[in-house]
C-alpha cells in the first residue's frame, strides 16, 4: 500500500479535491519497508538481524558520473509564484551510463530572510509516487514555519517515474474506473480470476508504457538522483524532510552517502528490513488501530452510524464490514457524473483515506452516515477519489502507477499466487478484522509485475552520518509506530522523537512539541536526544 504526507493545514483536501494515497488495489504492494523494534543488535531471529546492511556507496565520484555531478542549473520561472524550476539529468542506468539519461523536474522558493543562509532544504512527501513539488508548491514551500523557510532554499524533486519527471503511466480514465471498481474481496473462483486479471491488465499497461524506465526506478536509483541534485545545488551536505515513503527515501541516501549526511528529518518512518508480507501485515494490523481510534470517537457522537454511545470498537467494526458486506452484493448511487456505484472496494478506500488525518473522521462519520441510512454513498465516494487523485473529469494523476512500479521493483512481491494469500488470510483478518480480508487480496498485485525486483530486505546503519532524527506516531495508521523504533534502533547516529498520537506523520500537524524539536534541529542542529517525546 501507499503512504502519504497529510497535514492539519490541508485538512480540506479530502472535501476539495480529487493528494495520494492508494487504493485498495495497490494498497498492500507497498514497499514502505517495515519492521518490529528490533536492531541490527538484536536477536537472530529478528528480521533486522537477518536483513543484510545497505552498503555505502565510494566517497569519491566515478569519473563516468562526473557530467552529471558538474551540470549547471538554468533556473526559469514556472507559473507559480514566488517559485523557479528547472531540469536536473540523471543516467537512467547507473551501472551503465551511455544507456541514456532522465529528466528530473526540479523546483525551488528561495530563502526569504533574515539570517544567514543555511543552504537548500529537500522535502518529499512520501508515496512512492507523491508529487514532491507538488507537495513544494502547495504546502511545503509556503506552509513550513517560516524560521526555516527564511533560512533554506525549499527544494523538491520528483524522483523518476512520477508526476513531472518522466511519468509512468499504465491505464486511460475510462480503464483505471473499472479497475478501482475490482472486487478485492473474492468470494469464489470466477471472481479471484477477475482479481487477477485487473492485476495483470495494469501491469501490462505500464510495462507497454515504460519498460525500460520500469527497470529503474527503485529507491536505490531516486537517492542517488538526489546526490547529483546535492551536488547542483552547490551544498557539500544533504539536509532533508522526508515523510512517510520519504523517510525510507531519506534512509536509503544516508546507506549510501553516510558522510554527506546533513541533517536529516525522517517523519512517520519505515524500517527498511521487513519483507512484502510481513509489511503489509503490518500495515494491515495499524490501519485496524487508526479505525478503533476512530471508532471511539465516532460512538460518543450523536448519530454515528457505527453504534450509540459505549458501543466497543470491536462491535463498530462489525458493523462497518457488514455494510462492506452489503455494498458486495448491492452498491449504492452516487451521483456521479460517470455513473460510478459505491461499491465495497471504493467505500473500504474512502475509509482508509480518512485514516490517514484525525482531521477528517468528522467527514467520514458524515459519509457513513449518508451512505449507511440515506443509501448515498457520494461522501465516500469523494474520499476515494481523493485518495486515487481522480480529478472532476475522470483523469487521475500518475500516482497510483509510480508507486506499484517502485513498490514492486524494490521488494520481492509478497504472494506469488492466490493460494498464497488464501493460507495468510486469517493471520491478516486477525490483524485486523474490518481490513484484513481486502488488503491481503491487495498484496497479491506484483506478482505479476512485467520486471523483476532488484531490491531485498536490508538494514542501514549509515554508519559515520550526522544526528538523524525519526519521527514515530504512537497510532500512526500507515507507518506503525514500531517501525519508527526499529529504524532510529538501526541507524548508527539515529534520535528517536515520539508524537504521542494519531494520524500519518507528526511535523506540522499541530503538535507544538514536536515542530520546535524539529525546528531547532533544521535551524541550529541541534538534534533532540534519543527517545524524546512529544503529544
Amino acid at each position: 500500500m501507499y503512504t502519504r504526507r497529510t497535514h492539519r493545514r490541508s485538512r480540506t483536501m479530502f472535501r476539495a479535491r480529487s493528494r495520494t494515497g492508494a487504493t485498495f488495489l495497490a494498497l498492500a504492494a507497498l514497499v514502505v519497508s517495515a519492521c518490529s523494534s528490533g536492531s541490527s543488535t538484536s536477536s537472530a531471529s529478528s528480521p533486522a538481524a537477518q536483513a543484510a546492511e545497505l552498503a555505502a556507496l565510494p566517497e569519491a565520484t566515478p569519473s563516468a558520473l562526473a557530467p552529471y555531478y558538474g551540470q549547471k542549473l538554468r533556473w526559469r520561472s514556472c507559473g507559480v509564484p514566488g517559485f523557479e524550476c528547472t531540469t536536473l539529468r540523471a543516467p537512467l542506468d547507473y551501472a551503465r551510463t551511455d544507456a541514456g539519461d532522465v529528466r528530473l523536474a526540479v523546483a525551488r522558493k528561495k530563502a526569504t530572510g533574515p539570517g544567514k543562509r543555511l543552504g537548500s532544504l529537500l522535502v518529499n512527501p512520501g508515496g512512492p509516487g507523491g508529487s514532491a513539488i507538488g507537495y513544494l508548491q502547495s504546502y511545503a514551500g509556503i506552509g513550513y514555519p517560516a524560521q526555516v523557510r527564511a533560512r533554506y532554499d525549499m527544494v523538491a524533486v520528483d524522483p523518476r517515474g512520477v508526476a513531472r519527471s518522466e511519468p509512468v503511466e499504465c491505464l486511460d480514465g475510462r480503464k483505471m474506473d473499472a479497475y478501482t471498481l475490482t472486487d478485492v474481496t473474492p468470494d469464489d473462483q470466477r471472481e479471484v480470476d477477475g482479481l487477477v486479471d485487473a492485476y495483470k491488465g495494469f501491469a501490462e499497461g505500464c510495462g507497454a508504457d515504460a519498460p525500460e524506465l520500469l527497470r529503474h526506478v527503485s529507491t536505490v536509483d531516486a537517492a542517488r538522483d538526489m546526490d547529483i541534485l546535492r551536488a547542483a545545488l552547490g551544498d557539500r551536505k544533504l539536509t532533508y524532510v522526508g515523510a512517510s515513503y520519504g523517510t525510507f527515501l531519506g534512509a536509503t541516501y544516508a546507506g549510501l552517502y553516510p558522510k554527506r549526511v546533513g541533517r536529516l528529518v525522517l517523519d512517520g518512518a519505515m524500517d527498511p528490513t521487513l519483507p512484502a508480507r510481513r509489511l503489509n501485515l503490518e500495515q494491515t494490523a495499524g490501519f485496524e488501530t487508526a479505525f478503533k481510534a476512530f471508532a471511539k470517537d465516532c460512538v460518543r457522537q450523536a448519530g454515528c452510524p457505527l453504534g450509540g454511545r459505549g458501543t466497543r470498537p470491536e462491535q463498530a467494526g462489525r458493523n462497518l464490514k457488514a455494510f462492506f458486506d452489503k455494498l458486495d452484493a448491492k452498491p449504492l448511487p452516487t451521483g456521479d457524473a460517470d455513473g460510478r456505484r459505491l461499491t465495497e472496494s471504493l467505500a473500504a478506500t474512502g475509509v482508509i483515506a480518512a485514516m490517514y488525518d484525525e482531521a477528517a473522521w468528522q467527514q467520514l462519520r458524515e459519509a457513513l452516515t449518508a451512505a449507511m441510512k440515506k443509501n448515498d454513498g457520494a461522501g465516500l465516494l469523494v474520499l476515494s477519489d481523493g485518495y486515487y487523485e481522480r480529478e472532476a473529469d475522470g483523469r487521475y494523476s500518475n500516482l497510483m502507477y509510480a508507486n506499484a512500479a517502485v513498490n514492486c521493483l524494490d521488494l520481492p512481491p509478497a504472494f506469488g499466487t492466490p493460494e498464497d494469500v488464501r493460507k495468510s488470510l486469517p493471520t491478516f483478518e486477525k490483524a485486523s478484522p474490518v481490513f484484513g480480508e481486502a488488503l491481503a487480496w491487495a498484496a497479491l498485485n506484483c506478482a505479476y509485475w512485467p520486471v523483476a525486483a532488484t531490491g531485498e530486505p536490508h538494514r542501514i546503519e549509515a554508519r559515520g552520518a550526522a544526528p538523524i532524527v525519526v519521527v514515530g506516531t504512537t497510532r500512526d495508521p500507515a507507518t506503525p509506530y514500531r517501525w519508527a523504533q526499529s529504524l532510529s534502533r538501526q541507524l548508527s547516529s539515529g534520535r528517536l522523537l515520539t508524537y504521542d498520537g494519531d494520524g500519518h506523520t507528526a511535523y506540522g500537524r499541530g503538535s507544538e512539541c514536536i515542530d520546535r524539536t524539529i525546528n531547532t534541529y533544521l535551524v541550529r542542529g541541534t538534534p533532540p536526544t534519543d527517545g524524546k517525546r512529544c503529544s
